[in-house]
């Protein structure tokens, strides 16, 4: 409510540029976690055995820089136990993968950086906003820092990455994505609504009724986290490579409940949720399709409703894709190119649930 009341009072021409540098920073994100889903389908996420976030950011110039890189990668335990007869030029393919993922994390931060600077320099911002984009900044370089620590998981003993470093890594990135995004509506409905002199949110239609639009807004907000849960047990299955087993729908091989989903290996028992295969991937499928369910119902409860009638709509459509985007990734043993559309897909999907929810609160 504060964000939008100081969006009101910000000229047309900067409401614009401040727009146009957010709509930039989202599209840069969007891309990385396709570059993202790229590096971990293609295992190339621990090929660079180091975290240089300066000098890092040049990559191998000469002969003698490759064989450096090469040979610390040779003594992590990915080559050693998995890809000992990897030779330089095999390695370089995995190798500028991962440059690319970081690269373009660099990318982002500047981009980022440098423009909120400039605008907080000149007064664009306002308190309330500024604090907003300056949490988004900091969130950023956490991002980095988890992504190192994500990294760091693999080249102790086992040459793979912690699940739940990777979850909390995807789940930053969307965190942002959905703090820009807000911010960006915020910006775009603060010509159409103000406060009146009681507090209450006059937009085209005249003084909100709460009291009609809250079962809508619950209902968002229900989607929402339904689908941020998909996304979390999505990452899961990602860091398990629980993607590669049970590759049938709508059972598993034949089974509702998997037999393993409990195995007696995995101890404590509470982390089978977690950590088995089965389980993981059969939270991930109840929960995708508990998503699908509440988004068709949300659809058809605004499907004739002059402000929601279009994002339901888009939703109900990008639910449905990105379901059947999901079953063909599974019944295929997800390969790269259905693996990243499929994380891609995840993403335009959250976006859209952020933006209908954030429309739920002024229609």
């Amino acid at each position: 409510m504060r964000m939008m009341a100081a969006a009101v009072l910000l000229p047309k021409h900067r409401r614009r540029w401040i727009g146009v540098w957010l709509w930039a920073s989202l599209a840069l994100i969007f891309a990385m976690v396709a570059i993202g889903g790229i590096t971990r389908l293609t295992e190339s996420g621990l090929s660079i055995t180091e975290w240089r976030p300066l000098i890092g950011a040049f990559p191998p110039l000469s002969d003698a820089d490759w064989q450096r890189l090469f040979e610390l990668y040779r003594q992590s335990p990915e080559f050693q136990q998995k890809n000992f007869t990897m030779d330089l030029t095999r390695f370089k393919t995995i190798f500028w993968w991962e440059y690319a993922h970081r690269l373009w994390g660099r990318v982002i931060g500047i981009v980022y950086f440098v423009p909120f600077v400039g605008f907080w320099w000149r007064g664009w911002f306002g308190p309330a906003l500024a604090r907003r984009l300056l949490v988004v900044f900091c969130l950023g370089g956490l991002q980095g820092a988890v992504g190192w620590w994500m990294v760091a998981s693999g080249l102790v003993d086992r040459p793979e990455v912690s699940a739940y470093r990777l979850a909390l890594h995807l789940a930053l990135a969307f965190l942002i994505a959905a703090l820009i995004l807000w911010t960006l509506l915020d910006l775009a409905e603060a010509p159409r609504n103000s406060l009146s002199p009681t507090g209450e949110r006059v937009g085209v239609r005249g003084i909100s009724n709460h009291a009609e639009t809250a079962p809508g807004r619950r209902l968002a907000w229900l989607t929402l986290a339904l689908v941020s849960a998909t996304v979390v047990a999505g990452a899961l299955v990602a860091g398990n490579d629980a993607g590669l087993v049970y590759n049938s729908f709508p059972l598993m091989d034949g089974y509702l409940l998997p037999p393993d989903y409990l195995r007696p290996d995995i101890e404590p028992a509470w982390r089978n949720l977690f950590e088995s295969h089965a389980a993981v991937q059969l939270h991930h499928r109840v929960l995708a399709l508990a998503s699908l369910a509440v988004i068709l119902w949300f659809w058809w409860a605004h499907r004739r409703h002059p402000g929601m009638a279009l994002p339901a709509a888009l939703l109900a459509t990008m639910a449905l894709a990105q379901v059947a985007l999901g079953i063909a990734t599974l019944l295929a043993a997800v390969p790269i190119a259905l693996g990243v559309l499929h994380q891609a897909g995840a993403f335009g999907l959250f976006l859209a649930v952020v933006w209908t929810a954030h429309a739920t609160q002024w229609e």
